[in-house]
């Protein structure tokens, strides 16, 4: 008697087994609620679909013309007046994205036909280094983006009541500006400077430049090791004399130097010496609580 096997062949398609039915439920609230951007900006698709045959592309999707890059959908605008082709790769539910998987779903992407406009990451969490990976990647043609993922996404009901409507947000890219003291009793050491976020434009594809205004929270990792960041410097650019380093200082009823306190509430760190590693790490996080990473070398 012969007995017939039924494994099935091994191929990369085997790793996406158990993941189904959770990004499914994720590829349905993409379509249903588009990818928010800033000032009222949305990214929305007229489908989201899974992709066979690829391991770390996980959907293809159609922008919807009327809608990406207008404020209103009176009539389309910006580069993307027609729809374009879009693939999603999502991280994981349990860990940040990593820079293998930024690494390999670019490769997959260069290998579809017909090569898509937009990759976009989403994840609940994105580890550094694949966050920089994505903003530095230059492909011609291709715009990569990340946006994240709501906590929200991670509950077993979807339908419940939800703090929020909007499930994925486009992260920006903090700008920031790094220089040598060059005089005074602080020469030789460094001083760092938030300039802003640079968000993707829906309207133009193009990055742009943002204000300050909107950051809730900014941490400066003086020695950025690559893999864990250790703020040595944390600041509330928008927090009142109530609130943020202040409001520490009067629940510690302790002495506090008052020019120390209002300097953590700016956008230019307090001089430091470079670390060993000679790599700086910004860390921001909007009023929507959307985090961002910029790295520097020095």
């Amino acid at each position: 008697m012969h007995t017939v096997d039924t494994t099935l062949p091994a191929d990369e398609s085997v790793a996406r087994s158990g993941e189904t039915l959770r990004h499914g439920e994720w590829r349905d609230e993409l379509l249903k609620t588009g990818i928010r951007g800033k000032r009222g900006q949305f990214i929305l698709f007229s489908r989201v679909e899974p992709l066979p045959g690829t391991r770390w592309v996980h959907a293809e999707a159609e922008t919807r013309p009327n809608d990406l890059g207008a404020d209103s959908v009176q009539e389309p605008q910006g580069i993307y007046a027609q729809p374009v082709r879009a693939v999603i790769s999502f991280g994981s539910e349990h860990a940040p994205l990593e820079q293998r998987q930024v690494e390999l779903a670019i490769e997959e992407a260069q290998k579809l036909v017909p090569r898509p406009k937009i990759i976009v990451f989403a994840a609940f969490q994105f580890d550094p280094e694949a966050a920089k990976d994505i903003d530095e990647t230059d492909w011609p043609g291709v715009t990569l983006l990340k946006a994240q993922m709501d906590d929200d996404l991670l509950t077993e009901d979807l339908k419940k009541k939800r703090k929020s409507n909007q499930s994925f947000w486009l992260v920006g890219q903090p700008d920031v500006r790094i220089e040598e003291i060059k005089k005074g009793k602080d020469k030789g050491k460094y001083r760092v400077e938030v300039l802003g976020f640079d968000y993707w434009n829906t309207k133009t594809g193009v990055i742009e430049s943002g204000g300050t205004d909107k950051i809730s929270i900014w941490m400066l990792d003086t020695d950025y090791d690559g893999r864990s960041l250790f703020p040595k410097q944390v600041f509330f650019p928008m927090s009142g004399q109530k609130d943020g380093w202040s409001r520490l200082a009067k629940n510690l009823k302790a002495e506090i130097d008052e020019e120390l306190i209002e300097a953590y509430r700016g956008t230019v760190s307090l001089p430091f010496e470079i670390g060993e590693n000679k790599r700086i790490a910004v860390k921001i996080v909007d009023d929507r609580g959307i985090e961002s990473l910029k790295i520097e070398e020095v």
